[in-house]
């Protein structure tokens, strides 16, 4: 499921109806629309989910380690972008309710950068971390390593994909990635945000995961260190 979640800045909340169920919050509301302007957008992502449950049980029990907000809880709003969910899902004090809501009224953290997450056994998809050192480590579930692509793009990698027990990923010129990376812009200075051109690039580049990397594959390649591609 292609999903994103808003939660309410309760700085911008002059009602205080953070945490408060839909009939509550109504009674602040001119219309049936949800005030989008007091929420900001704290995740983006394709998630392996199969319904409104399995999104609540990864975002409020489980975690996601690119979602940079409270674990879900009532008030906040899934945008579900397809299958039967699709549409705008108010997290209520029971289950799930659908809602006029306008994401484009909504803020987020001006330190987010566009990239493109690589996983094993899925297909890439376009997410958003805070340019930060930790937003990396996050991403990538540990201490990071850059490899450049010659592009204007590179690889953040978990530096010790190969040696903490994480799954093969993808090979790359010769060698095996394990564990979550993702691709962004590179300045040359730090990392940045990618372009329409390259986020299409690399979806297309990485759109067929490798399921048949082995152990004895995997281990074979530990010390090698990836070349520029």
């Amino acid at each position: 499921m292609k999903i994103k979640i808003y939660q309410i800045d309760m700085d911008r909340d002059l009602h205080r109806v953070k945490f408060q169920g839909y009939e509550e919050m109504q009674k602040y509301q001119e219309s049936a629309d949800i005030d989008a302007s007091i929420y900001d957008r704290v995740f983006m992502g394709d998630v392996d989910c199969a319904g409104m449950e399995d999104v609540y049980r990864m975002f409020n029990t489980e975690g996601h380690r690119l979602h940079r907000g409270h674990s879900l809880s009532v008030s906040d709003i899934v945008e579900v972008e397809d299958g039967e969910s699709a549409g705008f899902c108010f997290c209520d004090s029971i289950g799930f309710k659908k809602v006029p809501f306008h994401p484009e009224q909504t803020q987020k953290a001006d330190n987010l950068i566009r990239i493109l997450v690589v996983e094993p056994h899925r297909r890439p998809y376009e997410s958003e971390i805070p340019n930060t050192l930790e937003g990396e480590q996050r991403a990538v579930q540990g201490r990071i390593e850059y490899i450049g692509n010659g592009d204007g793009t590179l690889l953040v990698i978990n530096e010790e994909n190969k040696l903490n027990g994480m799954e093969g990923n993808r090979r790359i010129d010769q060698d095996v990635v394990c564990g979550p990376f993702f691709v962004a812009g590179d300045t040359g200075d730090e990392i940045c945000s990618l372009s329409d051109e390259q986020l299409a690039g690399y979806a297309e580049r990485f759109a067929q995961p490798d399921e048949d990397i082995a152990p004895e594959e995997i281990e074979s390649h530990v010390g090698m260190s990836i070349l520029t591609w």
